[in-house]
């Protein structure tokens, strides 16, 4: 989430929902931009907060405060004057939102406690206790993102807000296993730590009302005194990681990916901001998609206050950029996802729209359009024009995000499968209305322009289903499974279900009592049975009660626990994952 390198301000979807559930049956953009975004809440909401249960007596919400070397010695007289002013004006600022209670969705202690709490880095633990089998196939790396603050917050802050940081298990060829965390350094990770405190807008926890438009103009105030650099990405990438055109890349959709490099020891270091030779210069939102055949890598930008509000582009496998295509909105829109088939591009336009008016109103500029109508946008992989795409209506769906969508030649029909949130709203704004994430089949017909929904889910098996994946091998062509996290309390992670798409089957894994984890991540087998199944989930796991935290590897094909992995340190709830193989690491750039 971050304000704009320029006088343009861009709202980017910095999301990644984190979930939980008790798993009872069968034995979560952020915005990343100016806005107040996903807000947590209790079970009887439809925005679970996440509550300080089990934390230890040494709290793990102990984070550094602002150093008293503030004021860097090459700020000239001037310049360390200005800071001063500006100090005592945000001083005043935090003071006055201070006298009245924080809303759940921006209150630190509650967004950030039990083990949503940030970690300090650890460096790399070799030969970690392995209980079972590693199997043969897993041999490379598991990383994982997630938001991570490395002060404490001042005022609001929402958990889509943190610095990004890294996780990375490292399966050796010996059979050993090590792990290693590290925060991303952004440019705005490291202003931060050189002033020794936090100084740039919490794109959620502080960007909304009357106190967000304070806090913009102090920021806009800086950097043109030249206190802070928003020229170079101002982004926490700590959403989504890809790796393609042989880098790990992390972004937060508001900013530039940045690359990150495992060294041979499995420990993790920031290389740079990275522009694609200077071909990408706008943001790329967190979930880019790779074609598993061309190995083209596709992506979207969108920005909330000039058009285009949305433009579309893609990498080839050496990493040279196509040129934009600007699609035509009448309105900015949030747009966290979407999904690709083997010749098209599937772009959801959703009733949750951008009004930065109401941030005068004092309200959130994220708000749900009742007179707008849903669709999807059917385009052409390689057009050059945004002429080519068809719109297609399907009403009242607001998918946060999509697991995977392929074309019916037989029909001429497009099949997109997500998850539908109902209130659309809900992660924007708080209501006291339940949530519903509802695993759904949306079949968009070319011919007739007309679509329809259904629920995969029979009854008896219904779930709140968020995060997760499908076979990265079949990702957009038609698939079997689903992997997904059940989101039962929101926000935390109790299990995964493996989601039979076509008959609406669903086996659930459990994590264990009193344990919680994240999104799964299905690795295939490089040699397998041809099955699309056949392969293994991995998921960090932390156990509430004991207040330790292990990676699981589970046998796709069966749901049998395969092996435990004990880790040295606690492991925060987190976002989205993807697994390297070793041969991939040896041709990192």
């Amino acid at each position: 989430m971050a304000l704009p390198p320029t006088n343009t301000l861009h709202f980017s979807s910095n999301s990644k929902l984190q979930f939980g559930s008790n798993c009872s049956k069968n034995t979560i953009h952020s915005i990343n931009s100016l806005l107040q975004l996903d807000s947590p809440k209790k079970q009887t909401k439809s925005i679970t907060i996440p509550s300080p249960i089990n934390k230890p007596s040494s709290s793990p919400f102990n984070l550094p405060k602002k150093s008293s070397n503030s004021h860097p010695l090459q700020w000239n007289p001037i310049q360390k004057a200005t800071a001063v002013a500006l100090d005592m004006v945000e001083n005043a600022l935090n003071s006055f939102e201070n006298q009245h209670p924080l809303p759940k969705t921006a209150d630190p202690l509650i967004q950030i406690s039990g083990n949503f709490a940030p970690v300090p880095e650890q460096p790399v633990k070799k030969n970690l206790p392995v209980t079972g089998s590693i199997p043969e196939c897993i041999h490379g790396v598991y990383v994982r993102n997630g938001a991570n603050p490395l002060y404490q917050p001042v005022a609001g802050h929402h958990f889509f807000d943190g610095d990004g940081m890294i996780h990375a298990v490292q399966f050796n060829q010996d059979g050993s296993v090590s792990y290693s965390c590290r925060f991303t350094e952004t440019n705005r990770f490291k202003q931060e730590r050189a002033l020794g405190r936090p100084i740039f807008p919490k794109a959620i926890g502080e960007l909304h009302g009357h106190s967000g438009i304070g806090r913009l103009l102090l920021f806009y105030t800086r950097a043109l005194c030249g206190l802070i650099d928003q020229n170079n990405g101002i982004g926490v990438a700590n959403a989504g990681v890809v790796y393609f055109n042989h880098r790990l890349l992390a972004m937060s959709e508001d900013d530039l990916p940045y690359q990150i490099r495992v060294t041979p020891s499995g420990d993790l270091q920031t290389v740079e901001r990275y522009s694609f030779n200077g071909e990408l210069n706008s943001t790329m939102i967190a979930h880019p998609k790779v074609d598993p055949v061309s190995g083209q890598m596709f992506a979207l930008s969108y920005d909330v206050v000039k058009k285009p509000y949305l433009k579309y582009f893609y990498f080839n496998p050496d990493g040279t950029k196509s040129p934009d295509v600007e699609i035509d909105f009448e309105a900015p829109t949030m747009m966290h996802d979407f999904a690709i088939t083997e010749n098209f591009v599937i772009i959801p336009d959703s009733q949750v729209v951008f009004k930065l008016q109401e941030m005068i109103r004092g309200g959130s500029p994220v708000v749900f359009d009742k007179e707008k109508v849903s669709r999807f946008g059917i385009l052409p992989k390689y057009s050059s024009s945004s002429d080519e795409i068809q719109w297609v209506d399907v009403q009242d769906c607001f998918c946060f995000h999509l697991w995977n969508a392929w074309e019916e030649p037989e029909s001429d029909e497009v099949v997109v499968i997500g998850s539908c949130m109902t209130p659309a709203d809900s992660i924007f704004n708080e209501c006291d209305e339940n949530l519903s994430s509802v695993l759904s089949e949306i079949r968009l017909n070319r011919k007739t322009g007309v679509s329809t929904r259904r629920e995969i889910l029979q009854n008896s098996e219904k779930m709140n289903l968020e995060a997760g994946m499908v076979n990265k091998k079949k990702l957009g062509r038609k698939t079997q499974f689903a992997y997904l996290a059940i989101a039962e309390p929101w926000p935390k992670v109790s299990g995964f279900a493996k989601v039979d798409l076509i008959n609406g089957e669903a086996k659930n894994f459990c994590y264990g009592e009193d344990k919680y984890g994240g999104e799964p991540l299905f690795i295939h087998k490089e040699e397998n049975s041809g099955r699309e199944d056949d392969g293994y989930i991995v998921a960090f796991v932390h156990d509430e009660k004991n207040w330790e935290s292990e990676l699981q590897i589970v046998n796709a094909m069966d749901l049998e626990l395969v092996a435990t992995v004990k880790l040295p340190s606690r492991v925060p709830y987190g976002f989205h994952g993807t697994f390297i193989s070793a041969e991939d690491l040896q041709k990192q750039a």
